[in-house]
């Protein structure tokens, strides 16, 4: 198939593509920078010039594909909300050039929203319309979309790791270094679901090659790893001392990371794994943070 990529240049778009090419895929990869087109004609990607923002760059480029990965997202925290509503407007771009086909559009979500009853762990078959994290809106617009009748599935990521870059566990060392201490919150017994990157890249191939309107994955391969756990691995990464910190101090002390440190949000992939015969084989994040590189 010819795919188009958004995010092509990005942590996991990066690592998708040689996941599709060495499938016998052909991937047409978004960029902005000259820097961008040269790195995806040195993974063997075409080049499609287009941004989020210009929602023309996407339709174009998705009107030239067999299949559709949207992996591309904004992830200045400070405009979490404009950047989700930016989200779904591009979705919407997206999808509305695939309307009265079969050709499939994965777009990117994340686990929370498969959570159901407090404490349980997120599962694919739920979505609750009720969450409060704004990233809601990239699946409500995937819900318009497939009322529409355009095949639409959703990935919905953990945190997606390796030895270089551990999702929000990333800005934690920033943190950690100038606060000079890596902290949790109460116990730390809230737990983070977890996935190696180069299991997840595998899933959104098979993601695509399965074309199932209105799936849901969880590219997870550790259900829940504690709060408490990351801080005592940031810690010996960064030699500084761990501490517990009361819910009161979160705010000062993480700053915009404050909305997410204390929430506990385990998640499945047991339909996943069944459904794609998909089964997580990389290193878990712990042994990703151990073998970090904090200098």
């Amino acid at each position: 198939m010819r795919i188009f990529l958004t995010g092509a240049t990005g942590f996991i778009g990066a690592a998708i593509i040689p996941e599709l090419i060495n499938a016998g895929h052909h991937v047409i990869g978004m960029t902005r920078s000259d820097a961008g087109a040269q790195a995806l004609i040195d993974a063997g990607a075409e080049v499609h010039r287009g941004t989020l923002e210009d929602p023309e760059s996407l339709r174009s480029g998705a009107a030239k594909a067999d299949a559709v990965i949207h992996t591309a997202f904004d992830h200045d925290f400070s405009r979490f909300v404009e950047n989700c509503e930016k989200d779904k407007r591009a979705i919407a771009a997206l999808g509305s050039v695939l309307a009265g086909s079969d050709r499939p559009l994965i777009i990117t979500s994340g686990t929370g929203m498969g959570s159901g009853e407090h404490g349980q762990p997120a599962t694919e078959d739920v979505f609750n319309i009720s969450h409060p994290n704004p990233r809601i809106a990239s699946e409500m617009a995937g819900n318009a979309l497939l009322e529409a009748g355009v095949n639409v599935s959703v990935v919905r990521l953990p945190q997606v790791h390796n030895p270089f870059k551990q999702g929000l566990i990333s800005p934690l060392v920033a943190i950690a270094r100038e606060k000079g201490v890596c902290a949790f919150v109460g116990e730390g017994r809230n737990r983070w679901p977890a996935g190696h990157l180069s299991d997840v890249a595998r899933l959104y191939r098979l993601a695509v090659e399965k074309r199932q309107q209105g799936a849901r994955y969880h590219a997870v391969g550790e259900e829940g790893v504690s709060s408490r756990e990351i801080a005592e691995a940031l810690g010996r990464g960064l030699n500084l001392p761990v501490v517990s910190i009361g819910p009161d101090e979160a705010a000062s002390h993480f700053g915009w990371m404050a909305m997410f440190v204390g929430l506990d949000m385990p998640a499945s992939s047991v339909q996943t794994q069944a459904r794609l015969n998909w089964h997580p084989t990389g290193p878990t994040l712990i042994a990703d943070l151990n073998e970090a590189r904090y200098v």
